[in-house]
């Protein structure tokens, strides 16, 4: 196995672990915050301080990457991780809110570390393996999608008090992951890399490019999350069982990573714009589906459709951003990338619970439409605009 499929393959790995982490929090940080606030209303900020974690810290992760390389900076990024897991664990046998909401805050730093593994992966790799290199490295997140839930039941009350075992076992996964990322072979970042400054931000940001794959990440991860989000308490409202909202949501899970087997070769083949703009119309799909109807079967076909949308504008969104900068400039160009994507699902998080309780599922899905037309409309006008620039070459 050459350098760059091997370093795929054991950062597709770590990404498994990853959302096995992300995917077990995202089960319990709600329902660990409803037991210990002290009102109701803030139950779910634990969830919102995770987020802000990963805001708050993708910028200087990405310029501590740039100064020590990716293995140190994953390896710092991980061990972060391991004193979340364990602030979170003392905050439960402490029965402390407050505390749970710093540990969680905490965890969502390793999770701003992690959101860089599909970068590693196309930054070393060569340049018609970068779409593939992403995609296969997300595919891991279809592992940790199954891994994570399955943890949690496991481990939820595994130890006294309540989620203790739960919180702990995240340490398992973390040590995994340094394990693994011990046997990456990724240079370091030379001394004159480390010193280059390249283009300022407003240059960069300017580029046409930049600017529809920062829009394709931020709003299909923005539109996917203010979904997602809202669908188990509409289908709650709908009458439908719990059971079925675990299984629509699971089956989301799934349409999320499994196209990644094979989204790198569609965007080899067909180029990245058409991958971005089906992504784009799937997502119109699972809007019109959700809003002709509520029963399981188009709750579950919406969910589907939103999952595999997601994949093509981020993946997609990814592979167009590495065309934008030279490599003394990545850290600033992915840093502000992923600020943006944070920032937007920290925002639809906050949003969706809102709109839902107060307005409704089909409110819900009118108002992700205006995000979608935008960026569709952003889709078809860089390919318009490549169009005429070869046309006026020829």
């Amino acid at each position: 196995m050459n350098s760059d499929r091997r370093n795929v393959a054991l950062l597709a790995a770590c990404q498994a672990m990853l959302f096995t982490n992300n995917s077990t929090l995202i089960a319990i940080n709600g329902l660990a915050g409803l037991a210990l606030a002290p009102a109701s209303s803030l139950a779910t900020l634990p969830v919102t301080c995770w987020v802000l974690g990963g805001a708050l810290s993708t910028m200087p992760a990405s310029f501590y990457m740039k100064r020590v390389g990716r293995k140190s900076g994953f390896l710092s990024g991980a061990a972060v991780g391991i004193v979340g897991a364990l602030i979170c664990a003392l905050a439960i046998w402490l029965q402390n809110f407050w505390l749970l909401c710093a540990g969680t805050l905490v965890m969502g730093t390793y999770n701003a570390f992690g959101q860089y593994y599909r970068f590693a992966a196309a930054d070393s790799a060569a340049l018609d393996f970068k779409a593939k290199a992403i995609s296969l490295v997300l595919a891991g997140g279809l592992v940790g999608g199954i891994l994570g839930p399955t943890t949690s039941r496991i481990t939820i009350d595994l130890l006294a008090p309540k989620f203790v075992g739960a919180y702990l076992a995240l340490i398992v996964f973390v040590l995994v992951t340094m394990a693994l990322l011990t046997r990456i072979r990724i240079a370091d970042p030379s001394a004159a890399e480390q010193a280059a400054k390249g283009r300022p931000m407003a240059e960069l940001a300017a580029q046409p490019k930049f600017i529809v794959a920062v829009l394709s990440g931020a709003i299909g991860y923005g539109v996917m999350n203010f979904l997602m989000t809202s669908t188990p308490i509409a289908m709650g409202v709908c009458g439908h069982p719990y059971s079925d909202a675990a299984f629509v949501i699971s089956s989301h899970v799934v349409a999320m990573f499994a196209p990644s087997f094979v989204t790198g070769s569609l965007i080899r083949r067909l180029g990245v714009l058409p991958v971005m703009f089906v992504g784009a119309l799937l997502n119109f799909g699972a809007v019109a589906i959700a809003l002709s109807g509520v029963s399981v079967p188009q709750f579950w076909l919406s969910l589907v459709l939103l999952g595999v949308g997601w994949n093509f504008l981020y993946i997609g969104g990814t592979t167009l951003l590495t065309e934008t900068y030279r490599p003394e400039e990545r850290a600033k160009a992915q840093g502000v990338n992923d600020f943006t994507i944070f920032a937007m699902m920290a925002l639809s998080s906050f949003t969706s619970g809102l709109v839902v309780t107060s307005a409704g599922w089909e409110r819900v899905n009118l108002f992700a439409l205006p995000m979608l037309v935008v960026v569709a409309a952003a889709i078809v006008w860089l390919g318009m605009r490549g169009r005429r620039a070869e046309s006026a070459r020829g």
